[in-house]
């Protein structure tokens, strides 16, 4: 029997042990360095009240992806859920994605009309800020754009961030009466504990090993150190940021962290019938609230919210700078065959979602 090795216990590394287990003929062995499976799609319970770390509903556009999670952890579509952005200098809340429905309740509508009259188009833009400026406009970039990126990236300048060929929630300027993606399949687990039976379901057939941590790597030869011995592998599938299995030799890649607030108010529920996140597009330093029992439809007399601020402590969001994808190019470059790296952290992909992880451990299971 050939031997595998998942690296990392989160999704990615769990639906990567679910595929080989439904193929068969694998003996898989899962490293996860934390004390537990599923990483920040865990459920955890803070005032009685289930949550993750951060909102981590399944939104997905692929149907393979919904059916297969849905058969092992059944999923409770949402298609109600909204956004709303709070914009400080007009003292209003907007649908969110930016929505033509709400410029006529603009104080300044007249100007962000003749300045949509005029978009130049995106086909010229090197950064992200000339994207949402040819696709919105000075005005809505400032009211919606401008500051949330400055803080969700950390950066002081958004001509920094140089890859923008995606949006939130899949477009810039949205049509119509409803702050949603409406072509995407938006859910959460039934179940009180959100993913959690997943994670035993996929990893049930596999060896892990919780609490542990590889201290040092040959992948060429596929080999890694722990537990104080040198083990060979047939196939190694890695969840964690590349450039740790090679030491860094081409630097580091950065990410960026999130620090999670947890306030519990006194009342059932705090935000607008369908309101499940509310965004904030100005100099506060968090970037989003989400109002948990929205997704978990936990019952309860009070509700609780999450305040997320994006910091340096963590790994969960790759940046989306050419020169950083060149630089993890680089290290994927240098895996042997039979050596994959995949999940948010693994591809180095702001993108990935867990509908992607699925799709990703089901490519490399089906081309070994």
């Amino acid at each position: 029997m050939k031997k595998a090795l998942i690296i990392g216990g989160g999704f990615a590394g769990c639906a990567s042990a679910h595929q080989l287990s439904l193929k068969g003929g694998w003996d898989t062995t899962l490293i996860e360095s934390s004390g537990f499976l599923g990483a920040g799609v865990r459920t955890q319970w803070w005032g009685g009240h289930p949550y993750t770390f951060g909102p981590r509903h399944f939104l997905t556009q692929n149907r393979k992806a919904f059916e297969f999670l849905n058969q092992y952890c059944p999923i409770r579509l949402c298609p109600e859920h909204e956004f709303i952005t709070y914009v400080e200098s007009d003292n209003a809340f907007y649908n969110f994605p930016i929505n033509t429905a709400d410029i006529p309740n603009m104080p300044d509508s007249r100007e962000i009309q003749q300045e949509l009259n005029q978009l130049i188009g995106v086909a010229s833009a090197k950064n992200l800020e000339e994207y949402w400026i040819g696709s919105v406009g000075q005005i809505l970039y400032r009211k919606f754009i401008m500051e949330y990126s400055k803080k969700m990236w950390q950066v002081n300048d958004n001509s920094i961030i140089d890859t923008f060929n995606w949006s939130p929630k899949g477009v810039a300027l949205k049509d119509g009466n409803r702050a949603a993606w409406d072509t995407a399949i938006s859910g959460y687990p039934y179940a009180e504990n959100g993913y959690d039976d997943y994670f035993e379901i996929s990893t049930s057939e596999v060896r892990v090993n919780l609490n542990t941590k590889i201290e040092a790597f040959e992948i060429d030869d596929k080999k890694v150190f722990f537990n104080g011995e040198w083990k060979k592998y047939d196939l190694i599938i890695n969840t964690i940021s590349p450039d740790v299995l090679f030491s860094f030799c081409y630097g580091e890649l950065p990410y960026i962290g999130r620090d999670l607030h947890k306030i519990v108010l006194p009342q059932e529920f705090a935000f607008p019938k369908n309101v499940f996140f509310i965004y904030y597009a100005n100099s506060e330093q968090f970037t989003r609230l989400v109002e948990y029992k929205k997704f978990t439809h936990h019952k309860a007399i009070n509700t609780l919210i999450g305040m997320e601020i994006p910091s340096m402590n963590g790994k969960h969001y790759p940046l989306p700078i050419k020169s950083e994808r060149i630089r993890a190019k680089n290290y994927f470059d240098l895996m042997p065959d039979g050596v994959f790296s995949i999940g948010r952290a693994g591809s180095y992909d702001y993108a990935v979602d867990i509908d992607d992880c699925i799709l990703q451990a089901m490519d490399i299971v089906e081309s070994i």
